[in-house]
């Protein structure tokens, strides 16, 4: 899937000189916690979320910071956290550049770019002759998430029960010998009657759990059982 694929394209923005007060109420009536920022061209110069309106002296929740802190700030930065404090325009708090994706983006990326920036959203900027770039959409981290919604069932659906055991047992071999994080072997894996049999030594706890997970998600199981141990604790486990 790809970022055109989730994105929602009906997105509110605001300019530059759009007071505060009004992306403020802006956030509360449409639901949302951020908006994008763009110039009398459509170009996106900017994005203002909640977060740039936690720290404003109307709240008395302004950054304060020690003299000593203050004296290793450079001027840049205590002018910059002085003007997001006491600033009243988007122009004030916005950030600027934008972490921006196409929206043939894949979701793989987004979600990539999501984590390594420790951001909430990402607009989705179209390119246009000239250079120049028109924002056509966002995509947030509810958006993943509805997605994901779509995409899973409520509940387990009824195990095909036309697949055979060894046709299990073969798609969870060839699932297994395609992950990096086990070495288990045909020897360790039976399957009767729709049921998955796990045998055999593990590295840890967390491969167990792996294993019972690509077990699971495999057309025609009806129940996995987990008779491996882990090497240093010497003991068995159950698991459904």
């Amino acid at each position: 899937m790809r970022a055109r694929d989730i994105m929602h394209c009906d997105v509110t923005t605001v300019t530059p000189e759009t007071s505060l007060g009004t992306i403020a109420r802006l956030f509360v009536e449409k639901r949302i916690s951020a908006v994008p920022v763009v110039d009398g061209t459509g170009a996106l110069v900017g994005i203002v979320s909640e977060g740039d309106l936690l720290h404003r002296q109307e709240l008395d929740t302004e950054r304060r910071r020690s003299r000593w802190l203050d004296y290793f700030a450079t001027i840049e930065s205590l002018a910059n956290a002085y003007r997001a404090a006491h600033g009243r325009l988007a122009r004030d708090v916005m950030a600027s550049p934008v972490v921006t994706a196409a929206p043939d983006t894949p979701l793989t990326e987004i979600v990539e770019t999501l984590e390594r920036k420790r951001i909430r959203r990402v607009p989705i900027v179209e390119a246009l002759p000239g250079g120049t770039e028109r924002l056509v959409g966002i995509v947030t981290r509810g958006d993943l998430v509805r997605a994901l919604a779509t995409l899973i069932p409520a509940a387990a659906p009824n195990p095909d029960r036309s697949i055979t055991d060894r046709r299990i047992r073969d798609m969870l071999l060839a699932e297994l010998a395609r992950q990096p994080w086990t070495d288990t072997g045909e020897g360790n894996v039976t399957v009767l009657n729709g049921v998955v049999h796990l045998w055999g030594m593990v590295a840890n706890e967390a491969e167990a759990q792996a294993l019972v997970t690509a077990a699971t998600n495999i057309p025609g199981v009806v129940a996995v059982r987990d008779h491996t141990f882990v090497a240093y604790m010497g003991v068995g486990s159950t698991m459904m």
